[in-house]
């Protein structure tokens, strides 16, 4: 067992998924766990994660300082390696002077440890504004990038370890190399993790909950919804209520598509609500994106709430299924006391009037967690596999104001670059691409006249969980059979821009 003690950074839960996949139990708890907490578990190692705050701050917060004397290995992971530093006399960088976001370049320059089987140079990913700037005595640097002198430090002795980087995330190269040098090597933990059999750990607890009262869940089409509803339907097949409420926010065909899919599974309780008109008034004039995803949040709720106590009226419903995984938790500020919050999740919110129990069997699970089980569960590839798509639909793809005409020219373009993605056999090997509306209108020449019109984002990312993300590399050739197709067969388009942003500092999505 390997314990993740959780600062509040985006990564806690990842680091714990990453072990897992190594094949070995993880667990996590808040920063500020007692030593007997701690103890209980019988850890064969502990793991510090990041945090979005600076340590440098006053009221940084610090675990129980009393963990430094165990014996045992501790890994501390950018907020974490800090914290390490400065408990052992180390000091750190002001805020700010060595801050490095996304991609470098590290030197290695110790392989006996947790760098072992390594090359001399490795790509990390980098996420910081601290950064250690004096080591402690007795600990030795084992890795520098051209910014940062110290991004990686151990003290063999004591048995810890700092890294600047996160490990964790995919496009560190070697990440899930370093995590088994520490879990397995230097740790000496045992291989006792699986999925295997998940969906009867998942669906056994169901089954007693539930029993023969009714189950409700909205449906979108998306893959956390669909192995939530296909989990249920094993579980409660009779006792399960699917609504799928048309926003008018939807990709082109997605509802026809997904209301054949749940008929030709044999779904016994599939509901579609057509509810586009209030939708679109309720987000007229709204501009912040914040406000825009309440705004959809609060009428989905709204438009759901009627629904359920039209079915209440002829089925015992005591239950509310949820398709939340742990992503949407932890950007909605729900992992931890001290998360930094990135942006609601219209998932997250239940009336308390509603009197339903809430069931979310994903909700410690990852994307790809959630995808391996809807394999089990016999869920056909092309569904289970199919790119990520925002709770609040096309309207975080069109910054600002949300119009039918915008609308229409996202939905348009984004079937356009969805077909030709597919025609050049890229979208097995993008995790997420789509196109956002620019609401700029810019100078454009057609049949020898002067336009006036939007302009388009491309955006297609690589990723395995979401958490982090890389631009996908795709062929000019294929860039330019996309903006030729945009541009001349939908209307109100004149220029089509590339993404070449990752994630960190941006997110996937635009708002």
């Amino acid at each position: 067992m390997i314990i993740v003690l959780d600062f509040g950074g985006q990564y806690a839960h990842l680091i714990a998924r990453r072990i897992k996949d190594l094949g070995t139990q993880a667990a996590i708890l808040p920063y500020h766990a007692s030593v007997d907490e701690i103890r209980k578990h019988e850890p064969l190692g502990i793991v510090l994660s990041g945090a979005p705050a600076a340590i440098t701050e006053k009221d940084a917060i610090r675990p129980d300082m009393k963990i430094m004397d165990f014996d045992m290995p501790i890994l501390g992971i950018c907020y974490g390696e800090q914290l390490m530093a400065q408990h052992y006399g180390g000091s750190l960088a002001t805020r700010g002077a060595q801050r490095e976001y996304g991609k470098e370049e590290m030197q290695v320059k110790g392989k006996n440890g947790i760098f072992k089987g390594l090359k001399d140079q490795e790509t990390v990913w980098m996420s910081h504004g601290d950064a250690v700037e004096k080591l402690p005595k007795g600990f030795t640097v084992t890795g520098s990038t051209r910014k940062c002198a110290v991004a990686a430090f151990e003290n063999s002795e004591k048995k810890r370890y700092g890294l600047q980087f996160h490990p964790e995330v995919v496009h560190t190269k070697n990440g899930s190399k370093i995590l088994e040098n520490f879990v397995f090597r230097i740790c000496g933990a045992a291989k006792d993790y699986s999925l295997k059999g998940l969906d009867e750990q998942l669906s056994i607890p169901i089954q007693k909950e539930v029993g023969k009262e009714g189950v409700l869940i909205a449906v979108s089409g998306g893959v956390d919804s669909l192995v939530t509803a296909a989990l249920l339907h094993r579980a409660v097949p009779e006792n399960l209520y699917c609504v799928l409420i048309d926003t008018g926010l939807m990709r082109k065909g997605e509802i026809e598509e997904t209301s054949r899919y749940f008929q030709k599974q044999g779904f016994q309780h599939f509901e579609v609500v057509n509810a586009e008109k209030r939708f679109l008034e309720r987000l007229q004039g709204i501009l912040d994106p914040e406000k825009k995803r309440e705004a959809i949040g609060h009428t989905f709720i709204e438009v759901f709430e009627e629904k359920a106590r039209e079915l209440g009226k002829k089925a015992n419903i005591r239950f509310l299924a949820q398709g939340t995984i742990y992503p949407d938790r932890i950007e909605s500020a729900q992992a931890s006391g001290a998360a930094e919050k990135i942006k609601s999740h219209h998932n997250l919110t239940l009336p308390e009037k509603m009197h339903l129990k809430v069931i979310e069997p994903l909700k410690d699970l990852y994307k790809d967690e959630v995808r391996h089980l809807g394999e089990i569960l016999g869920l056909p590839k092309e569904r289970v596999w199919r790119q990520p798509f925002p709770g609040p639909g096309l309207a975080i793809r069109i910054l600002g104001e949300v119009t039918p005409d915008r609308l229409s020219i996202v939905r348009e373009t984004d079937y356009v670059y969805r077909e030709e993605i597919r025609k050049a056999g890229l979208d097995k090997g993008v995790w997420q691409y789509f196109t956002a509306l620019i609401p700029v209108k810019v100078v454009g020449v057609m049949a020898d006249k002067r336009t006036y019109e939007y302009m388009i984002a491309l955006r297609a990312v690589t990723s395995k969980d979401g958490m982090t993300a890389d631009f996908a590399r795709i062929p000019m050739d294929v860039l330019e059979r996309i903006s030729s197709r945009i541009v001349n067969d939908v209307k109100g388009v004149n220029r089509v821009l590339y993404d070449v942003s990752q994630k960190p500092p941006s997110t996937i999505e635009y708002e």
